[in-house]
């Protein structure tokens, strides 16, 4: 999993107030695990396999943070994407990152409740 200097990066990396960051920033300090993947990812891929799990845990009820503003974010970045995933401690939840190709900026964050902890 991820090192000290992932966790430090992260931390300052979720900076905005909406829902599914700061559920990350809280599950990272509350001793979450991290990863962050080396490589990129095209945006617009990613649009399209986070809109169908946005589809997919709608039909379902499962219970997600910012999917669809992930989602839109990610269909007008253009600019390949890394990704980022922190789990809470407790496991209820799993959020994704998704960040600038250098890691210097995040893009959009999202969390999935998990369904079976």
């Amino acid at each position: 999993m991820g090192g000290r200097h992932d966790r430090e990066r992260l931390e300052r990396l979720l900076v905005d107030n909406d829902e599914a960051s700061v559920a990350a920033l809280a599950a990272l300090r509350c001793g979450g695990s991290h990863v962050v993947w080396d490589g990129a990812t095209a945006s617009g891929a990613l649009a399209l396999v986070y809109g169908r799990r946005l589809r997919h845990t709608r039909s379902r009820g499962i219970e997600t943070k910012n999917l669809s503003g992930a989602v839109e974010l990610l269909g007008r970045h253009q600019q390949p994407v890394r990704l980022a995933q922190i789990r809470a401690a407790d496991g209820s939840w799993t959020l994704m990152l998704f960040l600038t190709e250098d890691g210097g900026r995040l893009i959009a964050c999202t969390g999935i409740r998990r369904t079976h902890v």
